[in-house]
């Protein structure tokens, strides 16, 4: 283990300690106690404070005659609520709280009925007090404490606060509603932290999980908010296990906190104090420049980090709204905050709670009055925004135009999506709905026009029994009419009924037919509405008989193809080619690759399964891979190397289309195998991902958890050699490697540096990071000199992506954070050395 790791850990150990050993006496604040009899009410205005003054338990009003018992900060402005007794269930006027003469703290309303009361499980107390924690506690007559707020969180951590497994925080309803909400925060019994949505509909079991820490740590404990500021998860002897959020400022000059707020995201907040000392902001960690002007630091809570880190891609749950409500969308603010969103001609179904969603303001088409119904709509563009949980049909067709008419004329359509010949339809009610920045098309909702009717009114046609019969002799000749129709009617079914007969026959001989010459269009039907299903003799004809070829690797080798309709191709015909029993498996990872759509991953433009050829069709990139332009096709500098800012915004589109496929897809795409030889690039330069998801394909003795080495020597996570489940950091670690490559523009490993020291990049990186000698990694590159700074801070990243310990290696979203500026970079620690990888 590296030193600083090393004396990183033993300073955790070192703070849990004395945490568990501290004593819950309030003898020191004698002065601050709460006596046996004493009591509030809400009209009082009295409180209990702290001995410093910086915490106040009391009655928080909330709205003109609601009040909460509560734990605040009672030296700013905002007052901010940290723990509450009735956040369900506001008190009345003439509510009270006091510490009963039996030892009880009972909180009652003014008829006396019990509100709440502090669960001791049967000893008494003699005193109260509000700590300079925040902590309010019940204690015996010796200082032990029997209760306290810090063992019952609402929605917030503070500093010395500790979670035991099965704790959980639950956020608040919305900013001003404090009853509990959609999001909940656990401690979980097997030891590993996971954010859930809670079911919308009270008393229904099903909970979906949006962000877990993925730590994968059975032996986890507790979850410890320190004194300094570290939030992790430590086990019982005080080791610790996973850094959740590093330390802000000086706790002697900002208070800090960790809430769950009412968006579902995790935050770690800092606030100055009105005494600081320290009000730098560019000493502050999360980069704002609100008050750089007058060199002041922000009087306001800040936000320093916060998890998941995109919260409208991170709820994607198959049921339920997603992180708005229906028939809205979600847009990340200022890089952290959501905000919810109508559709055009759409509104909030309840202006106070966005959550409920969003209603059209206009009457929906009708089905019954279709034809004259079409007129009456037009469909308004919508770039960016996605709701992709709520196709019902989608199909191939030639032009965008075709589609929206499609749209036009089904009454089931609420919005369309036209993708590159692809007609994505969708309906009521929309869910999941999300900015997506990468999305290629555009969503296109249908609505009423503006002179078109709105009226909902609907008009039914009388039931048959409504209508009179005059006389005998009308009724005497329904009956005769209806005899003949029974018979017609008989007649007709019985065609019917053969004609089914023999098509379903037909149909299946047919079926069969197809079986027997290797196409499975059945089988691949999902897939042939998505993917095009190439016979193997197309592919062959295609690539002329695979001649030309691109590249190869281990997996398999790829051609160069031309489709019928001229369109250029690469051809990857897989070598090894799994058996026709793993037919399903195949098919299954197709559908995954096939399903992604992102601007920085190769397009999959079809597939061919017949027989024991496995081949991939992907989109033609022109420009060839990455390792050609930064290396020449060798493994050494190149002096026609790319310039600095090209080489900077290909790894930002890497870490994009990696985060897309780790965190955006419905189903987790761990790629396994990012390096230069896998980064395409387009004939604009813009560079994608290609091969993600195959490596997976081609190993016959992997398991769910557990698999064999994949990737390539040198990018390889260290994880690969210790026998133990892998996640996605070891994306984040190849990437590592690979954005020292583009910084240094040179290989991972050069035999032939001039001096031994410069062989390993990683190596070489680190100490000329540490001895501040970055400008040898970019000499003779005049644009990256003239940035040392942005240098700086790329090799800093590359270096928390290379961590030996996967849990200090940062999520594929807080790397593009570091990389645009965004978050601050901390200093990082020595990785482990590369060597072990190669």
């Amino acid at each position: 283990m590296a030193p600083f790791q090393h004396s990183r850990l033993c300073f955790f150990s070192l703070s849990l300690l004395l945490l568990l050993l501290l004593p819950f006496t309030v003898t020191s604040q004698s002065n601050r106690n709460v006596s046996l009899g004493s009591s509030l009410t809400t009209e009082s205005n009295s409180l209990w404070l702290s001995p410093s003054g910086e915490f106040a338990f009391g009655f928080q009003r909330i709205t003109t005659d609601g009040y909460l018992l509560a734990i605040v900060f009672d030296k700013i402005p905002e007052r901010t609520v940290v723990w509450s007794a009735n956040r369900n269930n506001l008190a009345p006027i003439g509510s009270r709280v006091e510490l009963t003469t039996q030892g009880r703290l009972v909180f009652t309303d003014p008829s006396g009925n019990q509100i709440w009361a502090a669960n001791t499980n049967g000893p008494v107390a003699s005193h109260a007090a509000m700590l300079d924690t925040g902590n309010f506690v019940l204690a015996s007559s010796d200082g032990s404490s029997l209760w306290e707020s810090f063992q019952d969180p609402t929605d917030t951590l503070l500093p010395t606060q500790i979670m035991e497994r099965d704790s959980r925080l639950i956020a608040s309803h919305s900013r001003s509603n404090h009853s509990e909400g959609r999001f909940k925060f656990i401690m979980q019994l097997d030891g590993n932290l996971v954010m859930y949505q809670r079911d919308e509909h009270p008393g229904t079991p099903s909970e979906y999980a949006y962000w877990s820490n993925h730590s994968n740590i059975p032996s986890g404990y507790r979850l410890v908010f320190n004194q300094s500021g570290f939030l992790f998860v430590a086990s019982i002897n005080g080791t610790v296990l996973d850094n959740v959020f590093s330390n802000g400022g000086s706790s002697q000059d900002f208070y800090h906190r960790v809430t769950l707020d009412y968006d579902g995201v995790l935050r770690y907040y800092e606030h100055p104090k009105r005494n600081a000392s320290n009000n730098n902001p560019t000493s502050r960690n999360n980069g704002s420049t609100s008050s750089e002007e007058d060199g002041v630091w922000p009087t306001k809570w800040v936000s320093l980090d916060f998890e998941p880190k995109n919260i409208c891609t991170a709820v994607r749950g198959t049921l339920g709204s997603g992180a708005c409500g229906y028939n809205s969308y979600c847009e990340m603010e200022d890089g952290q905050y959501r905000v919810c969103k109508c559709p055009p001609r759409y509104i909030f179904q309840d202006p106070s709670d966005e959550t409920k969603g969003c209603v059209p303001d206009f009457a929906p088409q009708d089905c019954r009055r279709l034809p004259e119904e079409i007129d009456a709509f037009d469909l308004a563009a919508m770039p960016k925004v996605n709701w992709p949980q709520s196709n019902y049909e989608a199909f191939e067709i030639d032009t965008e135009d075709l589609c929206q008419q499609s749209c036009l004329k089904d009454c089931r359509c609420t919005l369309v999506v036209y993708n590159g010949g692809l007609c994505l339809m969708k309906r009521s009610p929309l869910s999941n709905g999300r900015v997506e920045d990468a999305m290629s098309g555009r969503s296109l909702i249908k609505v009423r026009r503006s002179n078109s009717t709105t009226t909902t009114t609907t008009t039914f046609p009388p039931p048959v029994s409504s209508v009179p019969v005059e006389n005998e002799e009308k009724e005497n000749g329904g009956q005769a009419l209806f005899i003949v129709g029974s018979v017609l009617l008989a007649t007709s079914a019985f065609v019917i009924l053969l004609s089914a007969t023999t098509f379903i026959l037909f149909s299946r001989l047919k079926k069969k037919k197809d079986q027997d010459r290797g196409g499975k269009d059945g089988e691949n039907d999902w897939l042939s509405r998505n993917l095009q299903n190439f016979s193997y003799r197309q592919l062959e004809q295609a690539t002329g008989g695979f001649d030309e070829v691109l590249g190869s690797g281990a997996s398999g080798t790829v051609y160069r193809g031309v489709l019928p309709n001229q369109r250029l191709v690469a051809v990857k015909r897989l070598d090894n080619a799994v058996s026709q029993t793993q037919d399903r498996e195949f098919e299954t990872e197709v559908k995954v690759i096939g399903g992604t759509n992102h601007k920085n991953l190769v397009k999959l433009v079809g597939f061919c399964n017949e027989g024991l050829h496995r081949v991939l069709v992907y989109e033609f990139m022109s420009n060839g891979s990455l390792d050609k332009l930064l290396f020449g096709g060798g493994g050494g500098r190149d002096s026609s190397r790319p310039g600095w800012y090209t080489r900077t915004g290909i790894a930002s589109a890497v870490a994009r289309g990696i985060v897309y496929l780790h965190e955006e897809c419905s189903t987790q795409i761990i790629h396994c195998d990012i390096k230069p030889q896998n980064v395409l690039l387009d004939e604009s330069m813009t560079a994608k991902i290609a091969d993600f998801g195959l490596a997976k394909l081609l190993k016959v003795d992997q398991t769910r958890t557990m698999t064999g080495i994949r990737g390539t020597k040198g990018y390889v996570a260290p994880e690969w050699f210790r026998n133990v489940p892998v996640t996605a950091k070891v994306d984040v670690h190849s990437f590592g490697i690979l954005l020292l490559e583009l910084v240094c523009c040179r290989s991972k490993l050069e035999m032939e540096a001039e001096s031994e020291d410069e062989v390993v990049l990683a190596d070489w990186a680190y100490e000329c990071y540490k001895e501040g000698k970055l400008a040898r990694l970019v000499e003779d590159d005049d644009e990256a000199m003239a940035n040392i700074g942005k240098v700086e801070r790329f090799v800093k990243v590359a270096m928390w992506c290379i961590q030996d310990d996967p849990s200090l290696r940062p999520g594929m979203i807080k790397v593009i954070h570091m990389l645009e500026g965004s978050v601050h970079v901390p200093i990082p620690p020595d990785p482990a050395s590369f060597m072990s990888t190669i």
